[in-house]
């Protein structure tokens, strides 16, 4: 009988096999040490300041923590956490539609890391959706007994929980594999286009209803941000925000982690690069174009030398265009790193364009506009908070699963 098999069939084995993986091989004293990191004394440290703050937000009410009110019930908090965040978490779906749908193979080595990424992305979107809600506990309610699906945001929430779901068991196969379940893993593989498909459609939907929600804002978002072309533009934008996270994160985990990466990640990285800035390249000006058809369609030419006006030029010229031309020159001269260049670049353009929508430009003409766009400090910290953590489950899971590389034992099986 293997070693694997006895552990299996043992309880204290089983559960002492699983603890040495748990701690990567290493013995409790080793495992210790390898936490005392200057990254890891700065993510405690936020977390413990962010400590008192979470107590009152949950024994004094939301009020306490955040600047909200009838005209503004949504702060920096959500258009971060929710409308920021998620077009980047929709990287998943791109990568694995590419992958495993239209046949793009040379993508296999990025897969588990879109997946991962958008897995724990919804789920930190749902995160900062409780930390919102009046009183989270009550989730269920409208979930499962009091349905409302006339209201998007009831929409909205459904893709969040499903796709949080379908993410999972995609990325359930890694799973198996780091459990030694070959069985499983197996059945696991077999449903894995099925759920592509299925999450591509609840994307699809999801990154559009965003916009959706502000269908019902006319005289309360700007007219240079509104327009009946929302969720196209939310769906577009999140195309290239999808495509430049994942050139953003391939990079930075060849770069730190790369004792966690095998060879055909680190061999395909270049090529994989220059091939997502050209989808971003395409989504880019696509939506430059629509965001200047917007103008065109409602007339809003006389807008523009306004204040606001050069704002919304500020973020279109400069946050879209910009970046798009610099991705396409990156393409020219065949340089992966000006792609990693522009895909940051073009992530604080969706950073940028979803707080003005959701904060910036909505009740733009309110007395108290300017004091509510500067967030109080408790939310602050909160959403570094949130971020922190966000990095720390993303790195564990990193060091533990056959993310970045395929473990030799499965080699070619997803």
């Amino acid at each position: 009988m293997s070693n694997h098999a006895h552990a299996i069939n043992s309880g204290s084995g089983y559960r002492s096999w699983l603890m040495n993986k748990l701690k990567m091989g290493m013995t409790w004293p080793d495992y210790a040490k390898s936490l005392a990191t200057p990254f890891n004394l700065l993510a405690f440290a936020i977390l413990a300041a962010s400590a008192p703050v979470f107590a009152m937000r949950y024994t004094q009410g939301l009020s306490t923590v955040i600047d909200g009110s009838h005209e503004y019930p949504w702060g920096l908090l959500l258009s971060w956490g929710i409308f920021a965040g998620e077009p980047l978490f929709a990287c998943g779906f791109l990568v694995a539609t590419a992958y495993y749908v239209f046949g793009f193979k040379e993508f296999r080595p990025m897969v588990r890391l879109g997946v991962v990424g958008g897995m724990l992305g919804y789920m930190f979107a749902a995160s900062y959706l409780l930390i919102d809600l009046g009183r989270p506990w009550r989730l269920y309610f409208p979930m499962a007994i009091n349905f409302g699906p006339s209201s998007i945001l009831f929409v909205v929430a459904w893709h969040v929980c499903l796709y949080v779901n379908v993410q999972l068991l995609e990325f359930s196969p890694a799973i198996f594999e780091w459990l030694g379940s070959k069985r499983v893993h197996k059945w696991a593989v077999s449903g894995t286009v099925g759920l592509v498909v299925l999450g591509t459609i609840l994307t699809t939907i999801h990154q559009s209803a965003l916009g959706a929600m502000y269908l019902i804002t006319p005289g309360k978002l700007h007219p240079l941000w509104y327009s009946p072309n929302l969720p196209i533009y939310f769906l577009s934008s999140a195309i290239y925000a999808a495509a430049a996270f994942l050139v953003v994160m391939s990079g930075f985990f060849a770069k730190y982690f790369r004792n966690r990466c095998d060879e055909a990640f680190l061999a395909s990285l270049h090529s994989n690069t220059i091939m997502l800035g050209k989808v971003m390249v395409v989504a880019m000006y696509a939506y430059f174009a629509l965001k200047v058809l917007g103008v065109a369609q409602e007339n809003n030419w006389a807008l523009l030398p306004t204040a606001y006006g050069k704002w919304f030029l500020v973020e279109v010229l400069g946050f879209v265009l910009a970046p798009a031309l610099l991705i396409t020159a990156a393409i020219r001269s065949n340089s992966s790193f000006a792609v990693q260049m522009g895909s940051i670049w073009a992530i604080a353009g969706i950073l940028l364009n979803r707080v003005n929508v959701n904060l910036i430009a909505y009740n733009w003409f309110m007395p108290d506009h300017i004091h509510h766009i500067t967030p109080p400090w408790t939310e602050t910290i909160m959403i570094a908070a949130m971020v922190t953590l966000h990095v720390l489950v993303l790195r564990w899971l990193v060091n533990r699963f056959p993310i970045l590389g395929e473990d030799p034992a499965y080699k070619g099986s997803h």
